[in-house]
């Protein structure tokens, strides 16, 4: 009765008390367009993304900018023929200008992408945008999606304006276990906190970020965050660190075209940064644990065993905790347009991503943790600091 108890008194807390987390109207704020548009970079890592650079490049390339706009895609070592992929897309296209180049392999204590990022806003700058748009190679842009960006980041006066990008939900895996991914994430990051000056909360979105150029030298993007694995979170933090002002929602018209049909693929996108994300801490690991246990396993657990040992104070408890938490969820399978059906199985995939997340620090401590494209990244302390 008193796990069960635990369990509600915790999730009043946080619809209550966290920010708002579950609400899903945060979407690009009100905006009107400049007198002048400012000129934009669009840098773009990419390895080994041949697969969704059809589907995802030309969305780019004909941006309905009324400004001056350059794309810079830094092809990272891929062996897919990337490179020449994107160049001839630009040529079947047109639209915006296209520079393909290679930085090389990372030096150590450099993640691949941010590496590649550093060479591309390193082009960038020969050019001495206003602001930089560094957007994955996975995601789709709506054809007046670098419009509204730059309009919201000028009438709010912000120095970064970031999209959580609408993953793809095709699969029954992805049905279950994406819009459980940015829950969690808005859990952890309330949207609501990040956009207010002063506050503490600092968080981005890595397939969609645009950055006022000025406050990217100023926080020393990207040499600031080089070893992040989680660079999208260490990119706001520095940001914020350096006075700037940030923006995070939901999107409406940027969208990623990466495919998670299998579990195994879910799995490995989790797991590679989970640990990571705990700071590699094994305290973290086991309060992290703890609480996912006592917020989303207890409630049904505690419920079954109420009805069946004729518990009404245990059963009562643990479904109005099961209750609360189904609605909390109940906007984001809304926002994924998928069947509310999902949102009493939350308990389940919440299992998952604990399962995940031990997996993670599994293979940290087995030497496989953060790999991604062939890569493997130590720990941020375990790498030299280049000053």
């Amino acid at each position: 009765m008193w796990t069960a108890a635990g369990s509600l008194a915790a999730w009043l807390w946080l619809l209550l008390c966290q920010g708002l987390f579950w609400r899903t109207d945060i979407r690009l704020p009100r905006r009107t367009d400049p007198d002048r548009w400012p000129s934009v970079c669009v840098v773009v890592p990419a390895r080994d993304e041949a697969p969704v650079l059809p589907a995802s490049l030309p969305s780019l390339l004909t941006q309905d900018y009324p400004g001056l706009a350059e794309i810079f895609l830094i092809d990272d070592g891929s062996s897919d023929g990337t490179g020449e992929l994107a160049r001839e897309l630009a040529r079947r296209h047109g639209g915006l200008p296209l520079t393909v180049a290679s930085p090389g392999e990372p030096p150590a204590g450099w993640t691949g992408k941010l590496w590649a990022v550093r060479h591309g806003i390193g082009l960038a700058r020969a050019r001495d945008p206003e602001y930089l748009l560094l957007t994955d190679a996975d995601i789709a842009h709506a054809p007046d999606s670098l419009r509204e960006l730059v309009a919201a980041a000028r009438t709010g006066g912000f120095d970064a304006v970031s999209q959580m990008a609408r993953l793809r939900v095709e699969s029954l895996w992805e049905r279950l276990v994406v819009p459980a991914f940015v829950y969690f994430f808005a859990q952890l990051y309330p949207f609501r906190r990040i956009g207010k000056k002063g506050a503490r909360t600092a968080a981005a979105a890595g397939g969609c970020v645009l950055l006022r150029a000025e406050a990217a030298e100023r926080a020393r993007i990207p040499d600031a965050i080089r070893h992040a694995v989680i660079d999208d979170v260490a990119l706001a933090r520095a940001v914020k660190r350096g006075g700037g002002h940030i923006w995070l929602g939901l999107a409406e018209k940027v969208d990623s075209v990466r495919p998670y049909p299998r579990l195994r693929d879910l799995w490995r996108m989790v797991s590679r940064s989970a640990y990571a994300q705990l700071r590699h801490n094994p305290v973290l690991l086991a309060g992290t644990v703890a609480g996912l246990t006592l917020v989303y396993l207890v409630p049904p657990v505690t419920l079954v065993a109420g009805l069946l040992g004729g518990d009404t104070a245990t059963a009562v408890g643990g479904g109005l905790a099961w209750l609360v938490m189904t609605g909390t969820y109940v906007p984001m399978v809304r926002y994924y347009r998928q069947p509310l059906w999902l949102a009493p199985l939350l308990p389940f995939t919440a299992f998952l991503y604990l399962l995940m997340t031990v997996d993670s620090a599994v293979q940290h401590y087995r030497g496989r943790g953060a790999a991604w494209k062939g890569r493997t990244y130590t720990r941020p302390d375990a790498v030299p600091d280049e000053g």
